[in-house]
């Protein structure tokens, strides 16, 4: 089969998906998000990502302007967390440049942004990402377009990912631009058809509510009669979550979003080394049985990395004893 003009339907039917199993799909961006789908993949049947479209930094924020295309950095990063097994794709997709004109920039993200030109679109070049690297899942951008991120506050409003991502204080509204934006309708279908949807953990505003704030994503989340599922963090981030707990965590998450109260919450319960001014998100049982949801808490540390991240085995236990 060419490159070229290759449908969607026979795309998928390549990829040969296993749905023994419940169908996760899990919503956000970034390193969280690439945790959960690691620990999904140990009871999942099907597992689809939803992916964040507004990141502004780094090689993707280089690359989404001038292509016109999703930035790819965070749909980089659940492929490879959906690839399991080592191959000579999984190591080029992870490969990063550091000298020349094409320093920073990760051959990953360059080859998708080959693929988006050779298929006609975003999406069809994730498909076909999919099947070369023999992903366990597919990585769904929210929207076909790259977004801007917008943030109003008490202080005025704040254009772009990163900025908003090192904004301290509460933050009143968060909308993406432009307004016509609209869901991809195989992120619409994934979560409509999911049994359970993992919400976090991950930059609260910039990656999870920033993909919750296509029109659309929201939306579908109510609609579905998924298990919904609310991952706290592990730390604050100096910016978007200073000094915030869990529970402030899911405030805002609701408020800003009008996503439904998730029917579990999981939040670590282990002591972690958190390098000052930052701190673990700290959980208080009382205040969160206010949300209507079950509370589930375990040590879910990764110890064998330095910096403190969710181990996606111990994370994996924990959701497959919650889902239906």
């Amino acid at each position: 089969m060419t490159l070229e003009g290759t449908a969607p339907e026979a795309l998928l039917a390549e990829l040969d998906i296993d749905f023994d199993g419940p169908r996760v799909a899990a919503v956000g961006g970034g390193h969280g998000l690439s945790q959960v789908l690691q620990a999904a993949l140990r009871y999942a049947g099907r597992v689809d990502a939803i992916v964040s479209v507004s990141d502004d930094g780094g090689s993707s924020g280089r690359l989404a302007p001038d292509l016109d295309i999703p930035p790819p950095g965070d749909v980089r990063k659940c492929l490879l967390a959906l690839t399991p097994d080592e191959s000579i794709w999984k190591q080029i997709f992870e490969y990063r440049f550091e000298e020349a004109d094409v320093a920073g920039h990760s051959l990953g993200n360059l080859i998708l942004a080959a693929l988006a030109d050779i298929e006609g679109s975003f999406e069809l070049a994730l498909m076909r990402a999919e099947g070369l690297l023999k992903a366990s899942g597919s990585v769904v951008p929210a929207a076909p377009q790259h977004l801007r991120l917008i943030a109003e506050t008490s202080e005025g409003r704040i254009d772009g990912q990163v900025n908003i991502s090192k904004h301290r204080g509460r933050i009143d509204r968060v909308d993406v631009e432009p307004a016509s934006a609209a869901a991809t309708p195989r992120a619409i279908d994934a979560i409509e058809a999911a049994d359970q949807i993992v919400l976090g953990p991950g930059s609260l505003i910039t990656s999870t509510i920033a993909a919750m704030r296509v029109p659309g994503i929201t939306e579908a989340v109510n609609r579905s009669r998924a298990e919904l599922v609310y991952v706290a963090n592990l730390m604050t981030q100096d910016g978007e979550t200073f000094g915030m707990d869990a529970a402030d965590h899911l405030d805002t998450l609701l408020r800003l979003t009008g996503v439904r109260p998730p029917s579990a919450i999981v939040c670590n319960e282990s002591a972690i080394d958190i390098p000052l001014p930052l701190q673990s998100v700290s959980y208080d049982a009382g205040i969160l049985s206010t949300y209507g949801a079950d509370l589930t808490t375990a040590d879910l540390v990764d110890r064998s990395v330095e910096w403190p991240s969710h181990d996606p085995q111990k994370l994996g236990d924990v959701l497959k004893t919650i889902s239906r």
